[in-house]
């Protein structure tokens, strides 16, 4: 029986390890997930300016969450991009839910699906490779919802950040 708390679609992993059979940032085809984001565009009403375009593709295209300043050195080998110019991409890619910011790292990586408002997001950021998978959680999001009533809070959008080490660098350290 497959996990109910976890997404099937074409991002499950958002890192590649050594050994693994999936693309960057979990995306087998990146110009899938360009076509999902242009779709997604449209949709909202949001612009894909060519800046736009050219931090999703390099997000697509990156083996691990990357950084805005490893953008601003990425798209800055044509011309010099302000590092100003690319965070404000990255908020607008944020906003349209083309993208999510891990905290932890302050990396940012690409999302090609929707979030069910229900679920909180769960983020396992590995801290030897730097990759990331994503998956949902019902439970975690009541326990959430719970734990800041009680105090008086009401949450907003629920996103955890767990760290701790991948299966393919668990793998990749225990002794054969």
């Amino acid at each position: 029986m497959p996990d109910p708390h976890r997404h099937d679609h074409d991002h499950d992993h958002h890192h590649a390890h050594a050994g693994h059979d999936h693309g960057p940032c979990g995306h087998s085809d990146p110009a899938a997930f360009m076509r999902h984001a242009e779709e997604i565009c449209r949709a909202k009403g949001t612009q894909l300016t060519p800046l736009r375009r050219r931090v999703l593709e390099a997000l697509a295209a990156a083996e691990r969450p990357l950084g805005a300043y490893d953008l601003v050195e990425r798209l800055g080998r044509e011309r010099r991009i302000a590092p100003i110019s690319v965070y404000r991409v990255l908020d607008v890619l944020i906003e349209a839910g083309l993208i999510h910011r891990i905290a932890t790292r302050n990396t940012y990586l690409p999302c090609n699906h929707a979030h069910e408002s229900h679920a909180a997001t769960v983020f396992l950021v590995c801290s030897s490779c730097g990759g990331v998978d994503e998956v949902t959680s019902d439970e975690i999001a009541a326990s959430l919802t719970g734990t800041a009533a009680a105090t008086g809070f009401r949450p907003g959008a629920r996103a955890v950040e767990v760290e701790g080490e991948c299966a393919g660098c668990q793998a990749a350290a225990s002794p054969r």
